[in-house]
C-alpha cells in the first residue's frame, strides 16, 4: 500500500508533470491501463461552477417536490439511478420499467442502464453528445453527472437560467506500464444558452451584443421611446427594458394597446408574485402576438422572466417592426 501511494506521489511530483493538486490515495490505486478523473479542487471553488450546481439542484428539487425527494449533493444523491428515474419520468411524462428500490450495486447499475437508455433515445435524435455512461454516473463522477443534467435541462426547456461558459479543470490519472501518468484537461460544461438549445441561427442582436455593444444604448433608447408612446396612455412608463418587462404585465398591456382591445384581467396576473405566474404572463403575451400575426418569438418566456436582455430586446423589436406606425 505504501509503495503504491509513493508511486502516486512520484508521478504527480515528476518534473514533466504540471502542478497538480494532491490526490487521495485511492485515486492512485489503479490497474494497468485504468484511468481515473477528478475535478481540480480550485475549479470547485469558482463562483460559476458553484452556481451551476446550485441551479441544477434547485431545479431537480422543484421538479420532484411532489415525490418528497430532496437532493442535497449531486454525487451522493444521483449515482444510484433513483433520482434520475423519477426526474426523467416527471419530465418525459412516462413510467420506466425499473425496480423502485435497488440496494445492490448490480441492481443500481441495471436501473441506471435502463434510465440512461431512455435518456439517450430522447437526446440522440437532437444531436446531443453523450458524455456519460453507467460506470461514470455510478462512480459518482461529477463532470459526467453535470453533463447529463445540463443536457436534460436544455432538452426539456427547464425554466431556469444556467450560467454560461462554465468550464472546469479535470485531472486525469492513467496507469501505463506500471507507472502513473497525470494530465490536466479543460472540460466545458456549458456554452451559451442559445447554442445549448440548438438554436444556432444568429441574428442582428447576436451581432449587436458581440461586435457593436456601443450601439446597444441607441437600440434600447429607440425601443423605450416606442413602448412609452403607447404605455403612457395608461399612465405607465418604462425606463429599464431588462426588468420592467420581466413579469409580463407590460407586455400583455402593450399588446392590448397596439391591437386596440381590452385584455380581461382574469387572463393574466396583474401583480404576479411567483416565477410561474410571470412565465404565464409572458407566455400569454406571446400568444397575443401570434394572434396579431407575428411569428412565435424566438425567445423563451423563461428567458424574459430571468432578465435576459437579448431575449427581451428580440421580443420588443418584433413589436416595433410591426407596430412602429401605430398611433
Amino acid at each position: 500500500m505504501t509503495d503504491l501511494q509513493e508511486e502516486g506521489k512520484n508521478a504527480i511530483n515528476a518534473p514533466m508533470s504540471p502542478a497538480l493538486p494532491d490526490l487521495h490515495p485511492e485515486d492512485t490505486l489503479l490497474e494497468e491501463n485504468e484511468e481515473r478523473t477528478m475535478i481540480d479542487p480550485n475549479s470547485k471553488e469558482e463562483a460559476k461552477f458553484k452556481e451551476l450546481i446550485k441551479v441544477l439542484i434547485d431545479w431537480i428539487n422543484d421538479v420532484l417536490v411532489e415525490e418528497r425527494i430532496i437532493v442535497k449533493q449531486l454525487e451522493e444523491d444521483v449515482y444510484d439511478g433513483q433520482v434520475l428515474q423519477k426526474l426523467l419520468e416527471k419530465l418525459a411524462g412516462r413510467k420506466l420499467n425499473v425496480a423502485e428500490v435497488t440496494q445492490s450495486e448490480i441492481g443500481q447499475k441495471q436501473k441506471l442502464q435502463t434510465v440512461l437508455e431512455a435518456v439517450h433515445d430522447l437526446l440522440r435524435p437532437h444531436g446531443w453528445a453523450i458524455k456519460w455512461n453507467v460506470d461514470s454516473i455510478h462512480g459518482k463522477n461529477l463532470v459526467s453527472i453535470l453533463h447529463l443534467l445540463v443536457a436534460l435541462a436544455m432538452h426539456f426547456r427547464a425554466p431556469i437560467r444556467l450560467p454560461e461558459h462554465v468550464s472546469v479543470q479535470v485531472v486525469v490519472v492513467r496507469k501505463r506500464e506500471g507507472l502513473l501518468q497525470t494530465a490536466q484537461v479543460t472540460e466545458e460544461l456549458t456554452t451559451t444558452t442559445e447554442m445549448m438549445m440548438g438554436r444556432f441561427e444568429r441574428d442582428a442582436f447576436d451581432t449587436l451584443f458581440d461586435h457593436a455593444p456601443d450601439k446597444l444604448s441607441v437600440v434600447k433608447k429607440s425601443l423605450i421611446t416606442f413602448v412609452n408612446k403607447h404605455l403612457n396612455k395608461l399612465n405607465l412608463e418604462v425606463t429599464e427594458l431588462e426588468t420592467q418587462f420581466a413579469d409580463g404585465v407590460y407586455l400583455v398591456l402593450l399588446m392590448g394597446l397596439l391591437e386596440d382591445y381590452f385584455v380581461p384581467l382574469h387572463n393574466f396576473y396583474l401583480t404576479p408574485e411567483s416565477f410561474d405566474q410571470k412565465v404565464h404572463n409572458v407566455s400569454f403575451a406571446f400568444e397575443l402576438m401570434q394572434d396579431g400575426g407575428l411569428k412565435k418569438p424566438k425567445a423563451r418566456p423563461e428567458d424574459v422572466v430571468n432578465l435576459d436582455l437579448k431575449s427581451t430586446l428580440r421580443v420588443l423589436y418584433n413589436l416595433f417592426t410591426k407596430y412602429k406606425n401605430v398611433e
